[in-house]
């Protein structure tokens, strides 16, 4: 038997001449081991399911082609020499091999051998010497044995003794170890480690959803109430002031008058980075001709825009301006349209299940899936427990520290953002 004629042998001179292997399957060449059905080692062409001289661990007396590993079990073991156990045994029943595969402890001591790191080893059986007899043909006496025929006993000691060598025996399982093994493959559980726990049965190719998911925020932005549409001339400015107003997203606080942030005070919580007891800013407003508190408070705020690593690092100059609509009841919110709970992003509550009564969404459960959740405090308050499966962030305000407003604030800006950005992103300028 010629060199590249043996399997082994072939895929070992390939795998020290670092040659290319590649996969046919009907003479064609594939991408995937699993299609294929012959791997092509330089010049030789082996069906990957040739059996080996490469014994199986246990099989001491090895006759039969299922007593050896098959040419893709030992390239895979090479193919594979770097992953870690659970993955190795993963993709090994990924390209078909349930069964069969060179196991986790024995693949180094193969890697090691295709390599030439080791000369020979004990698992391999010897190469047969080339005869031109066929197989299973009973050895011929040799002239000395013919010599000898005068003592017929003796010479045909030596022949018995050949056949009935341990060597020469067929290995025969038992039929209860059997059972046992199949028992315990049932029974087995996949090794997995942090590097291969949260990976998926395929390949991790998301191009087909991220073309799927442009092609729809491309619709969206085309088709939501708030996107920008190329005038007609039918369209008077009355409808083009409209159309730009319900780009903006709005924000929802409660109408009680014991909230810490109502229609007096969250212009200049929310755009200034201060905040002013509303009982303090009522009577400012009051002294400057103005009683009574607008219904609806438009915020602009400088948006910046994020870096790579989600930090914003650029000037905060250097952002667009995003302009924020304020209401606190349902009748406000109305001159937005039908539609403009589609354009609320956020609603600061106190703790009352009365302020959602008149919502589209009565249950604070419900509503706060729909919307962004706020409950506004002070931060030497005790937890509410109304709150607690309500789905909404905590946002707590320092009864004397102003200096730490603009942190405050900034925070509850970053939440707004993320949340848009993640549900309703077509409210947001780019």
């Amino acid at each position: 038997m010629t060199m590249t004629s043996d399997a082994l042998l072939a895929l070992r001179q390939v795998v020290k001449s670092k040659s290319p292997i590649t996969y046919l399957s009907n003479n064609e060449p594939t991408s995937m081991l699993l299609n294929a059905t012959h791997l092509s080692l330089g010049s030789v062409s082996l069906p990957k399911s040739t059996p080996t001289r490469y014994s199986k661990p246990g099989v001491p007396n090895a006759a039969s082609p299922s007593d050896f590993y098959t040419l893709e079990a030992i390239y895979l073991a090479w193919l594979l020499r770097d992953a870690p156990g659970a993955e190795y045994m993963k993709q090994a029943r990924e390209n078909g091999l349930t069964v069969g595969f060179v196991s986790v402890t024995e693949r180094k001591n193969v890697v090691d051998w295709l390599e030439g790191k080791v000369a020979d080893s004990d698992r391999i059986k010897p190469l047969d010497t080339d005869s031109t007899t066929p197989p299973g043909t009973p050895s011929r006496p040799s002239p000395a044995a013919h010599a000898s025929s005068s003592t017929p006993k003796r010479a045909a000691r030596p022949n018995t003794t050949d056949l009935e060598s341990p060597s020469k025996r067929r290995y025969v399982p038992d039929s209860h170890d059997l059972e046992v093994v199949k028992r315990i493959q049932v029974d087995e559980v996949e090794l997995r480690d942090r590097n291969t726990v949260l990976r998926g049965v395929k390949p991790n190719n998301f191009s087909a959803l991220l073309s799927s998911y442009s092609e729809k925020l491309k619709k969206s932005r085309e088709t939501k109430p708030g996107a920008v549409s190329v005038p007609t001339p039918s369209t008077g400015p009355p409808m083009q002031a409209r159309k730009a107003r319900n780009m903006f997203p709005i924000i929802m606080i409660s109408s009680s008058p014991t909230a810490l942030i109502t229609m007096y005070n969250v212009k200049r919580f929310l755009q200034e980075s201060v905040f002013e007891a509303s009982a303090s800013a009522r009577e400012r407003a009051a002294s400057a001709g103005n009683p009574r508190a607008e219904d609806v408070i438009h915020i602009d705020r400088r948006r910046t825009p994020p870096t790579v690593s989600g930090t914003a690092s650029a000037p905060p100059s250097s952002g667009a301006i995003q302009r924020y609509f304020v209401v606190d009841s349902t009748d406000a919110l109305q001159k937005f349209g039908a539609d403009a709970w589609e354009r609320v992003v956020c609603v600061m509550t106190t703790g009352q299940v009365w302020q959602f009564r008149p919502y589209k969404w009565s249950d604070p459960r419900t509503l706060f899936h729909h919307v962004k959740g706020i409950y506004v405090t002070w931060s030497n308050d005790p937890p509410n427990p109304k709150i607690k499966d309500w789905n909404v962030t905590e946002l707590k305000i320092d009864p004397h520290r102003r200096h730490i407003d603009k942190s405050v604030v900034a925070h509850f800006w970053k939440i707004i953002d993320d949340w848009t950005s993640a549900n309703k992103p077509w409210l947001l300028k780019s």
